[in-house]
């Protein structure tokens, strides 16, 4: 291949483009980026309220190497896979002959009025800057995302009302984890309503639930997210939920994916996208060498890992999730949220928590994977 195209600026793209060296690829390569900033982690964006430099020199990627030519405000409009060729909403067209569609995803919205989300940086620092004039916050999503950005509130002193439709975090971590979070929240001082009709947003301060009106000086959503493929209609790329990738990351001949935009089968014939830092990265190598090496690349392994930090507990995850029922406590104590904990599954497979408990992950991953006797610390 000459010319290897890398669509996207997240850490999958980044990732993508270094592998691709380290692959020994040594033609052109080219990372357009739709942002105007250089490539970010956007694992930091929900943790802090920093604006201007601050912010970013937390959350910038180290630029990408030699050889790498990375164009910035470079949004993708169509892909035509017959010419090979990526169109730009600039009307530019960028031919290649090996491409890795790394497009990521946006944030949902509610469609209220001033809507607030955290996606990108240029959310973070406009929420930053409204978060410094206000008492009070309400977030609408107990997801990871709202649950992180409702202790960073609390950190600052405001009051915090979190909603969602469903028990936070229960959904994602099963009810045991998520009461385990959700009683640090509260004790922290965070309110939470539910909305099991949903949410109407009421312009930039209200939203209303059921009969119920709950009003902030700053409202947030933290609704998750949606898969950017619009600019690949028309392409013919297997479309549903996300780009459908194999189990190389491969979506067609010359045409790889990577990160929060791709879509996997399920042994029922579904479709799931993982958007977790660590599969965005572990998909990123995987695509690289699928696209250079074919059926020889190694396949994507899925890795269940990934961490949350929020109202002082920092905790990290290695297995499938949710969870039923209580926990084995393999090393520490839980009233004092220091702990090691493992739930078995019924398969053989078990899910390991690390709670304010240092291990290292490689450890954690070992828990995670095994049920055996011998998985004990």
């Amino acid at each position: 291949m000459r010319r290897i195209v890398v669509v996207g600026g997240s850490i999958a793209a980044l990732t993508a483009a270094g592998s691709l060296r380290a692959e020994g690829y040594d033609g052109s390569l080219v990372l357009l980026s739709e942002e105007a900033h250089p490539p970010y982690s956007r694992v930091p964006l929900s943790k802090g309220a920093r604006s201007g430099e601050a912010l970013r020199d937390a959350v910038l990627l180290p630029e990408p190497g030699d050889g790498v030519e990375l164009r910035t405000g470079a949004r993708a409009e169509s892909l035509d896979t017959a010419r090979r060729v990526v169109t730009l909403a600039d009307g530019a067209e960028v031919p290649y002959d090996g491409l890795v569609v790394a497009t990521g995803a946006r944030a949902r919205r509610l469609g209220g009025e001033g809507e607030l989300v955290v996606r990108t940086l240029d959310d973070a620092e406009l929420l930053a800057a409204r978060l410094a004039g206000a008492r009070s916050v309400a977030v609408v999503g107990a997801g990871f995302l709202g649950m992180e950005l409702a202790s960073t509130c609390r950190g600052l002193g405001l009051d915090v009302t979190v909603i969602d439709r469903d028990p936070p975090l229960a959904r994602l971590l099963g009810d045991w984890p998520a009461g385990f979070v959700v009683a640090a929240a509260r004790e922290r001082g965070v309110a939470f309503r539910l909305a099991p009709e949903g949410v109407t947003p009421l312009g930039p301060h209200a939203v209303r639930l059921g009969r119920e009106t709950v009003e902030a000086d700053v409202v947030v959503t933290a609704a998750g997210d949606l898969p950017n493929t619009e600019w690949l209609a028309g392409s013919g790329l297997p479309l549903d939920g996300g780009v459908v990738a194999d189990g190389r990351c491969r979506v067609a001949p010359g045409i790889v994916a990577a990160g929060d935009v791709v879509a996997r089968r399920t042994p029922d014939g579904r479709t799931r996208r993982t958007p977790h830092w660590t599969n965005a990265v572990e998909q990123g190598r995987a695509a690289a060498a699928a696209l250079l090496h074919g059926d020889a690349a190694p396949p994507y392994r899925p890795d269940p890992y990934f961490w949350t930090e929020q109202f002082g507990l920092d905790v990290k995850i290695s297995g499938r999730l949710p969870a039923a029922g209580a926990p084995e406590v393999l090393a520490g104590s839980v009233e004092e949220r220091a702990a090691l904990l493992r739930w078995r599954h019924a398969d053989g497979g078990a899910t390991a928590v690390a709670v304010n408990h240092r291990l290292p992950v490689p450890r954690l991953r070992l828990l995670g994977a095994l049920a055996e006797e011998a998985a004990a610390p």
